[in-house]
């Protein structure tokens, strides 16, 4: 778009309060706020959602900012506004987000120019490293975007103009970075059911349940080490390892299998949100990122993030220990499609890989209670460890997710036309966003 001519198109009133906004990760605070309360923009008529004369584009800075300070009320959490947009700031600049794996998508008027134009549906997509492989185990490296921070101005509502970005978004990712990998599809995590985004072709995941511990204040069991942040860059290599190697086992389902890389990105990722909040809530940040246990090739771990929603003094305090993802070494459910109906694991379980297992849970249900956490939540485990966990003196109740987190995922068709018949596995949190 020659933003310069349609510069020149607005009032002179409109053009003199117009001037280009740039922030970076080190924009100082009160640029920051500032950029969002000077934006300006055009007040005409609406438009209607399926006009021609709207367009899905990227947001500038000055946008990013306006689009924080306006979603601050839903997201959040336990943090004061000007913290959180510095939260938002630094989560758009770590390895995850930076050099394009993040892009801020807008619904927004052709003719207005950046910074001046209503942005009338907004979203966020993150291009995640992901594995493919068909019915012969021939694995290929592709690209699955997730999707996050759908938001439409209440001004903006029951007008149809989110179901337009959606619909644009799931043409425009479709080649979106393609010359990186092949793009596959994209998921997202729904908290307004399941019905809303199936109508635009993100479908509910097959399953979407998670396993409930409470918090439990006693000692740490000896045996288990934790897991700091420079350890999980190895972790993460070896599990990536396995992963590879278990998608290239030939099916015999007659679907090819999806799943997210839960590389160290995703895990820097969910721990930059997690130092905001323990930051601000505690002066200090968590020491243990994660847990594990046992001897080389027989070792359970498990990597978490501690997530505030609320200040943990509130009466209605929510707040979780999320498993990022959870291994078992010789565990060979995992890493399969999987149903909490097959739970009928017929595999060896070795006394020392439940006993590290059981030790690793029992760390993270000591992690929440000494930071005030309500929950430990371990989405989907996989048959062998449900089946131990189910077997042990460990408190949990099976939560179904309905209305929140449901994990959603659109396949793109194949080379015949036909939509992808795809298996998502490893639904797990490391790849909600």
């Amino acid at each position: 778009m020659d933003t310069s001519r349609s510069y020149r198109r607005l009032t002179p009133s409109i053009r003199r309060r117009f001037r280009p906004l740039r922030l970076s990760a080190s924009t100082p605070l009160h640029d920051l706020i500032t950029a969002a309360m000077e934006s300006t923009t055009v007040q005409n008529e609406l438009p209607d959602s399926d006009s021609p004369d709207l367009q899905l584009t990227q947001a500038t800075p000055g946008e990013c900012a306006k689009i924080w300070t306006d979603t601050s009320a839903s997201w959040r959490d336990s943090l004061p506004v000007a913290t959180y947009l510095e939260e938002q700031l630094c989560l758009s600049n770590v390895p995850l987000a930076a050099h394009g794996g993040m892009t801020i998508w807008i619904l927004v008027e052709k003719d207005i120019p950046p910074n001046c134009r209503r942005i009338f549906c907004s979203c966020e997509s993150f291009r995640k490293r992901s594995l493919m492989t068909d019915t012969d185990g021939k694995v290929e490296d592709v690209i699955v975007y997730g999707i996050a921070s759908v938001f439409c101005p209440l001004d903006y509502r029951r007008r149809g103009y989110a179901a337009r970005h959606m619909k644009e978004l799931a043409e425009t990712l479709r080649n979106w970075q393609s010359h990186q990998a092949r793009v596959v599809g994209s998921v997202l995590y729904s908290d307004i059911g399941k019905a809303y985004y199936a109508k635009f072709g993100w479908k509910p995941h097959a399953s979407n349940w998670h396993l409930e511990f409470p918090p439990v204040n006693t000692l740490k069991p000896s045996m288990v080490q934790e897991l700091i942040q420079d350890d999980l860059g190895e972790i993460c290599r070896r599990d990536e390892a396995v992963i590879r190697a278990a998608m290239a086992e030939p099916t015999h389902s007659g679907n090819k299998l999806v799943t997210i890389l839960p590389d160290l990105d995703h895990m820097l990722w969910h721990i930059a949100k997690e130092d905001f909040a323990t930051k601000y809530l505690f002066g200090q940040t968590p020491r243990a990122k994660g847990a594990i246990a046992g001897l080389p090739g027989h070792q359970a771990w498990a990597i978490w993030t501690h997530r505030y929603y609320m200040h943990p003094d509130e009466e209605a305090a929510d707040n979780v220990l999320y498993i990022l993802r959870l291994v078992v070494e010789g565990d060979d459910s995992a890493n399969r499609p999987l149903s909490r109906e097959n739970t009928c694991f017929q595999g060896t379980k070795q006394e020392r890989q439940v006993e590290s297992l059981i030790a690793v849970l029992q760390y993270a249900q000591a992690e929440a209670a000494e930071w005030q956490l309500n929950h430990v939540k371990l989405w989907e485990p996989t048959p062998w460890v449900q089946d131990v966990i189910g077997k042990s003196n460990i408190s949990h109740r099976i939560v179904e997710r309905e209305e929140e987190s449901v994990a959603s995922c659109l396949w793109y068709v194949d080379d015949s036309g036909h939509e992808a018949a795809l298996v998502w596995i490893n639904n797990e949190h490391y790849a909600w966003c």
